[in-house]
């Protein structure tokens, strides 16, 4: 597990979701399997844990252990299979959003510009669109929207622009191409941080994360038992600020809709107004803790 990925806030998220014995849990990113291991721990033999990763490499790390139910798919489709396997609802679920070490750290998935790799990304192997397929085909409009939005990246207009330039020439095929490519835009000081928000653009549109996550919140409302609980970690502000919404309203504006009367409620009552954040100990031990958030709500 730890080789694979290191859980973050793993016992404040697992502790908030009040495990029932005999309970029925979703990990809706199973990755490494820590957050998983916590949880079986703490339910019995009757009790029951969905997990869903669309890595299929994820699954290496599959406990042995009959109350497991994996599955290898997206977690937007979470109610689809909440219901597919025999159950109304759920006592709890778990997210911890964002890639996984193993991702991060393996050369060749490309999500990492510390290494000369395939520009790739694709959190699903299987899918079609890798972040080469963008910065090859995608129009000048659409590179400088994803930048702006998903990455807020300074200057997305001039990083468009050098990506478009550079393709003109040959193809962006490496890590190390797309690099060479923004040589020019890199800040001296902070290349490292301004590489990081393009990556982070790149994979988002890639993995197409954020309706992905809003599936997975609407999923969330649909399959959650009345008193059940959601423990939800996010790494940056365009995640966060999807969750905080649907936590809040109920959806992915934030807006609670009211009747003609002007009552308004929401399908969840939140557990911590704040979000938890890790410790200096947690991300002294592992820096990818450094960003993390946790919000936790109970569904009405």
């Amino acid at each position: 597990m730890s080789a694979y990925h290191i859980p973050v806030l793993l016992e404040e998220s697992v502790s908030a979701l009040a495990v029932r014995e005999n309970g029925v849990y979703v990990d809706a990113t199973f990755g490494g399997g820590g957050h998983s291991r916590a949880i079986l721990q703490r339910l019995g033999s009757k009790g029951r844990l969905m997990v869903f990763d669309k890595d299929y490499e994820a699954f290496a790390n599959l406990p042995d252990d009959d109350r497991v139910i994996a599955v290898n798919n997206n977690f937007r489709f979470i109610h689809n299979y909440v219901r597919y396997h025999g159950f109304e609802k759920v006592d709890g679920i778990i997210a911890d959003l964002g890639v996984s070490s193993h991702q991060f750290d393996t050369s060749e998935r490309g999500f990492s510009f510390r290494f000369d790799a395939p520009l790739d990304m694709r959190m699903n192997l299987d899918a079609r669109k890798s972040a080469r397929d963008i910065v090859n085909s995608y129009t000048f409009e659409e590179l400088e929207r994803i930048f702006r939005i998903y990455g807020e990246v300074d200057d997305s207009r001039k990083v468009a622009e050098l990506i478009c330039r550079a393709r003109e020439i040959s193809p962006i095929e490496t890590t190390e191409d797309l690099g060479r490519a923004l040589e020019s835009v890199l800040p001296k000081f902070s290349e490292h941080k301004f590489l990081a928000k393009v990556y982070q653009a790149l994979r988002i549109e890639t993995n197409d994360e954020m309706r992905d996550l809003e599936g997975l919140m609407k999923g969330v409302i649909r399959s959650l038992k009345s008193g059940g609980i959601v423990s939800v970690i996010s790494y940056h502000s365009l995640e966060d600020r999807i969750v905080k919404n649907f936590l809040r309203a109920g959806n992915a504006t934030g807006r609670i809709e009211r009747d003609l009367m002007g009552h308004g409620s929401s399908p969840f009552e939140l557990v911590n107004k704040k979000p938890i954040i890790p410790g200096e100990d947690e991300i002294a031990g592992n820096t990818r803790a450094r960003s993390a958030k946790l919000r936790v709500a109970k569904r009405r």
